[in-house]
């Protein structure tokens, strides 16, 4: 895959137990020589949980990516006249975030990064991670995969016999599922067995 040179929005949402997962890509992506610019929703930088405390992950993102993370609408909504973005990766991307998506909300700063890539005709990718993907939420995951310009990177059920609902994509995948966004195909397939993929302990 070629994404040297590429500037990629890495927007991250408020699953924070998926924050381990992500946070190898972003290296890889620059490893990839991309230019990674970090988007935070406002829970990533305000709430603290069990799996770290409030703006811990994004500043090792923000270090890691080597650029000034976009915290705030106004940040975010220059992408689109500017033309910044060659593609737009949500990850992880969660219910609330796809649901406020495929009703086209722009209320937080991943949101509007969001727009303002879809503006230019260029690519978002989703990197789902949901407790409800297969119950309520599957309506907006159906409704973001028919709209234009909309990637997904492969998911699957996490955790099927505990959590039958929920939709996981396996992080791992996210630089070929840029690269094939780039390319105007969906990565395939987008069905994978998630569950054999194992978790970071």
């Amino acid at each position: 895959m070629d994404l040297k040179g590429k500037t990629i929005g890495f927007g991250v949402t408020g699953s924070h137990c998926t924050y381990e997962e992500i946070f190898p890509e972003v290296k890889r992506l620059v490893d990839l020589g991309a230019n990674v610019i970090p988007v935070f929703s406002h829970n990533v930088l305000e709430t603290s949980t069990r799996f770290g405390e409030a703006g811990e992950w994004a500043k090792k993102i923000e270090e890691v990516a080597g650029n000034e993370a976009i915290v705030s609408i106004p940040q975010a909504e220059p992408l689109g006249p500017a033309k910044t973005l060659d593609a737009m990766l949500i990850a992880p991307c969660t219910a609330s975030t796809l649901s406020r998506m495929a009703q086209a909300n722009t209320d937080s700063p991943v949101l509007m990064a969001a727009k303002a890539t879809l503006r230019n005709g260029r690519p978002v990718v989703i990197a789902i991670s949901t407790n409800d993907g297969l119950g309520l939420s599957m309506y907006n995951i159906a409704r973001l995969m028919n709209a234009k310009n909309i990637y997904f990177v492969p998911f699957g059920q996490d955790a099927p016999h505990v959590k039958m609902n929920s939709l996981v994509s396996l992080m791992t995948l996210i630089p070929d599922a840029i690269a094939a966004a780039l390319d105007g195909r969906q990565l395939q397939p987008v069905l994978i067995e998630r569950w054999r993929e194992a978790r970071p302990s």
